[in-house]
């Protein structure tokens, strides 16, 4: 059955994931489930065929009585499937982690059938885009209150799940009872101020928080105070996700002056929001530099004096994003000083009005050996880098680690790239290139069988607009 599928036998693992599973195929499964005693890991996620025959594959599984992990995400499962796994997971005392995300048939009266039914061994529990409501609000916190030991809450993409404040009130009182949760993430789920001012007060029971993700709830905005308030008894919270929060001067001022006692913090995204752009010197100076990772400031309005702010902390990211960012087209120089070697790994310049001179200063610093590590580099959208500057950065040498590189342009643009051609063939023989994205540049017919006869003895993935072959 598994060599049908293209997959290697594993006694303790098994993961189907992408296999075009049908129902035949579900129940074929089932009943090879005895001869892998040891299972402890089934994985059939993005096997939409299987939606609605779950009972075929739970109906045995209670069998394997050492599962300790499953993954059921986008497979469209339906309520009668929720209550078909909830019937199995009755039998299941030791699961310890269970994903149903991107499934919208668990969202719903069969949530409670399901949660009620999860054992105190849990440790993960993902429902990301199920299509939570309000009442699975309070659903979800009944269940959490039974769960002692569950580290990893993930309910994002669900924006009905903060409708009403009083149910999304009683899963925040819910997480005192899981004081070892280290990851909690709601982003995009309709919250609000009256949302923070009950997290807030439930949050400071939560020592072990390492991971806060709010991010994509726009209503936010104005109230983020009542978060900040508490976020000193966070000292070993690691990493803090706000983009996208439409937050405002006040919400940045309180943030700020909630900083300091974050020396564990090592991420922080305020990305996608515009106030952003008239406070990094002072939120670069809360921060605990040495410690800083990810600070993407893409999309922030980043002004002159904000983005030579910014170098300050640039010299210890492993990733830097200032993406949409206008100011840095003609400044990048600036940012490429402040790296240093063997520590950046992401560098994203999307949109960024970059010039000629700017890449040929990155090319520069790419022959100096300081972007060895670089392993993403994202140069999208930016049409007004002239062919020079193309050429000179693809043939510069010194990303001999690059993995991903983005060249594209703006949709409705074209151009050709024929006169830098050449150095693009050789960039395709960077050793750990495995994506190469160059969509609406145009070539020739003869230049396109010259790549793709490239391509043919690479691996590489080119992401390239045929239609726009000249």
């Amino acid at each position: 059955f598994l060599q049908k599928l293209g997959k290697k036998v594993d006694s303790r693992s098994l993961s189907l994931a992408h296999c075009d599973l049908t129902a035949t195929d579900l129940l074929e499964l089932a009943t090879l489930l005895e001869f892998l005693p040891q299972l402890e890991e089934l994985d059939v996620s993005w096997n939409e065929l299987i939606g609605g025959c779950l009972k075929a594959l739970t109906s045995h599984l209670r069998h394997v009585v050492g599962l300790r992990a499953l993954r059921l995400c986008g497979c469209r499962l339906s309520a009668e499937d929720a209550t078909a796994l909830g019937e199995m997971l009755s039998c299941t005392s030791l699961l310890e982690v269970l994903d149903l995300s991107w499934n919208g048939g668990v969202g719903g009266a069969a949530l409670q059938g399901m949660l009620g039914k999860l054992g105190p061994s849990l440790l993960e529990l993902r429902l990301v885009s199920c299509q939570l409501t309000a009442v699975d609000a309070a659903v979800l916190g009944s269940a959490v209150s039974a769960l002692p030991r569950l580290c990893v809450l993930d309910a994002s993409c669900n924006p009905l799940l903060g409708a009403d404040g009083g149910a999304l009130g009683q899963l925040a009182a819910s997480l005192s009872h899981a004081a070892g949760l280290h990851t909690l993430r709601l982003q995009a789920c309709g919250l609000t101020v009256d949302s923070l001012k009950d997290l807030g007060a439930s949050l400071h029971l939560l020592p072990a928080l390492r991971e806060l993700d709010l991010s994509c709830n726009k209503s936010l905005a104005g109230g983020l105070k009542h978060l900040t308030l508490h976020l000193a008894h966070f000292t070993g919270l690691e990493s803090l996700d706000l983009h996208l929060c439409g937050l405002t001067c006040g919400d940045l001022e309180a943030l700020i002056q909630a900083l300091p006692p974050l020396q564990a913090l090592t991420a922080l995204d305020v990305s996608s929001n515009k106030e952003v752009g008239g406070v990094v010197h002072p939120l670069v100076s809360a921060l605990p530099l040495k410690q800083m990772k990810h600070l993407p400031l893409n999309s922030c309005s980043l002004n002159e004096e904000s983005f030579t702010s910014l170098a300050l902390a640039v010299p210890f990211l492993s990733s830097v994003d200032v993406s949409w960012c206008k100011v840095v087209g003609g400044r990048l120089a600036l940012l490429l000083d402040a790296l240093q070697p063997s520590v950046v790994v992401e560098l994203r310049l999307s949109s960024c009005a970059l010039t000629t001179d700017d890449l040929l200063h990155l090319a520069a610093v790419c022959r100096r050996g300081a972007l060895s590590s670089l392993r993403l580099l994202d140069l999208s959208y930016n049409g007004s880098v002239g062919q020079e500057g193309w050429s000179g950065l693809l043939a510069a040498g010194g990303l001999a680690g690059l993995e991903e590189l983005d060249l594209s342009l703006r949709p409705c643009s074209s151009a050709s790239c024929s006169s830098w051609l050449p150095s693009l063939l050789r960039a395709l023989r960077l050793p750990a290139l495995t994506r190469l994205a160059a969509q609406r540049w145009t070539v020739d017919a003869q230049d396109r069988e010259k790549l793709d006869r490239l391509l043919r003895k690479r691996s590489v993935c080119l992401e390239w607009d045929s239609a726009g072959e000249g």
